[in-house]
């Protein structure tokens, strides 16, 4: 039976860096905890989350990394994993119990490299924890799906497997340079085991706190997404006890970002279907 680690590199995520880390850390046996220099509450978080799993969270404060770096930091995050799988979980996901047991279920099953990765859904929250994106948005092309798609399963037995690009157009690729969801499609795994995926929201409590991370002024997007039904069944993770200094989810968008996200929702909706997305950002 496959071991299991999780990957999670987070800079200035207190918001959900709790809940996600949470909402996996039952079903996995090791987790890389890493920070490259967070400012806010993020590193109280996760000495709080190490004080309570000790055994199991490897935190490493590693210190500013920039966008040429981050490749580094990921390689040496690999080279520190000695399970037979691995899974990246950024520090704004956050993972329901069934996708979490779904996706470990069948990666600790998987004999030799009879598969290679793994990809899953998420649900895209957008403007606030009470909107998501539409699934059209979704651009990730991969063996002939399409979607919101993440890579969230990797076997370690891929030969030659490293870390690859800066940040933004990161990825892991193989011996020969080639991304791994580029290699046989036959040897990905698709499993409908979707996690919430808070990437467009604001990650960090404080209003310069995001603006210290490269590059993720990028993903704040201002556009109005579907008001997410009243008997919508969220991730445990938000209910479960937490810290005081821990903060509540449960934010809703702030009026300012609503009129410039309903002004420009439109826009982005005609720039979907005019324009073909580029890799990365």
């Amino acid at each position: 039976m496959n071991t299991i680690s999780v990957h999670t590199l987070f800079k200035n995520e207190d918001r959900f860096l709790w809940y996600s880390v949470q909402s996996v850390i039952d079903y996995v046996d090791k987790l890389l905890l890493w920070d490259t220099g967070s400012t806010d509450d993020s590193v109280l978080i996760a000495k709080e989350l190490k004080h309570r799993y000790p055994n199991k969270i490897d935190l490493k404060l590693v210190g500013e990394v920039n966008p040429e770096q981050f490749r580094e930091v990921r390689a040496d995050m690999l080279s520190a994993t000695n399970t037979d799988w691995f899974m990246v979980v950024d520090a704004d996901e956050v993972w329901w119990e069934k996708s979490i047991r779904d996706i470990t279920d069948f990666i600790r099953q998987v004999r030799g490299l009879t598969y290679e990765s793994v990809f899953v859904p998420s649900i895209n929250m957008v403007g606030d924890i009470f909107h998501y994106q539409d699934e059209s948005a979704g651009n990730y092309q991969i063996a002939g799906k399409k979607g919101h798609l993440g890579l969230r399963g990797i076997n370690r037995m891929i030969p030659g497997l490293s870390s690859t690009n800066p940040h933004g157009t990161w990825g892991w690729s193989d011996k020969d340079k080639k991304m791994i969801q580029d290699r046989s499609a036959r040897k990905i795994k698709f499993i409908h085991a979707p996690y919430m995926h808070m990437t467009f929201l604001q990650r960090s409590h404080g209003d310069k706190g995001d603006l210290l991370v490269p590059k993720r002024k990028k993903k704040l997007k201002y556009e109005m997404g579907i008001e997410v039904a009243k008997n919508y069944y969220y991730p445990e993770s938000f209910f479960r006890e937490r810290p005081s200094f821990v903060r509540s989810p449960w934010c809703i968008m702030k009026t300012s970002f609503k009129k410039r996200a309903v002004f420009e929702t439109p826009l982005k909706k005609i720039k979907r279907k005019l324009l073909t997305p580029g890799v990365g950002y």
